[in-house]
């Protein structure tokens, strides 16, 4: 009689301290220290595709997962044009999404990507490791992963966890 109730206690105990474990909110990505995934060769009609050298360019390089339906993407556009004209090598993947919808959305919008790979059946992402829209890697010069943010990069959380991990890549 005392066993369910016992039970239920351990079990809400063991729940309650798993959230306040140290990282309960990150998603590692099995690629962080590895080369980058595989990257689709079609582009999005009328941009450059990404190439291996583009990832790999001796510069860092964010690799952004987005699409036109993505209302997070839309929120973190204007960053990414920012991020663009300080400097930054872009490229994005567009993935899940109709063409015409994605070259009206940049021709709307800007284009904040070297290039665009179009991905519609979303097997790049998959092999990326890619959850949902909007996703950001960081590569190293070498076209290593150095890190995975999930989610558009605004707010808190992209001041607390992706810009210092952008300074500390472009400060090796």
């Amino acid at each position: 009689m005392l066993l369910p109730p016992l039970i239920f206690l351990a079990l809400g105990a063991m729940f309650f301290f798993g959230l306040w474990r140290e990282g309960a909110n990150e998603l590692e990505s099995k690629f962080t220290g590895k080369p980058h995934p595989a990257m689709t060769s079609a582009a999005l009609t009328g941009f450059d595709p990404i190439t291996p050298e583009m990832l790999a360019a001796g510069e860092i390089t964010l690799v952004n997962f987005w699409a036109s339906w993505c209302p997070p993407c839309r929120a973190e556009h204007p960053r990414l044009l920012q991020m663009q004209e300080d400097g930054l090598r872009i490229v994005g993947v567009n993935f899940k999404d109709q063409e015409k919808q994605a070259l009206k959305y940049l021709a709307d919008d800007g284009n904040p990507f070297l290039a665009v790979a179009f991905d519609p059946a979303g097997r790049t992402a998959i092999d990326w490791g890619v959850t949902g829209p909007p996703e950001t890697f960081i590569l190293d010069g070498d076209g290593t992963v150095l890190f995975k943010f999930v989610g558009p990069l605004v707010g808190s959380d992209y001041e607390q966890r992706f810009l210092p991990a952008l300074e500390a890549a472009l400060a090796k």
